[in-house]
């Protein structure tokens, strides 16, 4: 199951997975798929299987095995590739992190986490970053100052390659969202995120 936004003659496509929790049509990712869109860009977004049954059955079920969460990104790959077009991969929070550990072996033109998670909820001595230390594609983490999974404090002390740059939302939580007090909204939040992928996906047409 996918959706497409922005125009198939776009000279780059970038394919967003949903995190764990919600689908790829949820408000956060409609957002960002829609706000790239109206850049300019060809935007598909697809759902695992383990969510697609959710659909149907109703019922919550985990996400499958990481091999099977990867073969799925495979299948998505092999069929949504197209040939001199440039290609970006990445998604939310899980559906990123499984496109980081594929970026490098399927030679994505680029790699794009939106609220990577760095350790699992209260457990910050379970990195999951050895992959990231020797990430050769060229990459962009939109990331929460105050994410649950990784804070900006936190991750400053991560050993990471040189090829990942931050855009840091400041007071946001693992989906960007600022606490009231902060004078941040998340909306402002989405849009600085959408704007500064624009440039990313820009530079990686260069």
């Amino acid at each position: 199951m996918m959706l497409h936004d922005g125009p198939e003659t776009a000279p780059l496509k970038i394919i967003l997975a949903h995190g764990a929790g919600a689908p790829m049509d949820s408000p956060f990712m409609a957002a960002f798929a829609e706000g790239l869109a109206a850049r300019g860009w060809r935007v598909v977004r697809f759902e695992f299987d383990y969510m697609a049954e959710r659909r149907v059955s109703g019922k919550r079920r985990p996400p499958a095995a990481a091999a099977k969460l990867l073969d799925e990104w495979q299948a998505v790959l092999t069929c949504q590739r197209v040939p001199g077009q440039k290609l970006v991969i990445g998604g939310k929070s899980m559906g990123g992190r499984m496109a980081s550990l594929l970026a490098d072996q399927v030679q994505a033109d680029g790699l794009v986490c939106l609220g990577y998670p760095f350790h699992p909820p209260g457990k910050p001595d379970r990195l999951r970053t050895e992959h990231l230390a020797r990430l050769a594609t060229p990459a962009l983490f939109v990331q929460g100052t105050r994410d649950a999974l990784g804070t900006r404090e936190e991750v400053a002390g991560y050993n990471l390659s040189p090829q990942i740059r931050f855009h840091w939302a400041e007071d946001g939580d693992h989906s960007l969202k600022p606490r009231k007090a902060s004078g941040f909204t998340e909306a402002g939040h989405w849009q600085g995120a959408i704007t500064a992928i624009d440039g990313f996906l820009t530079e990686r047409c260069r």
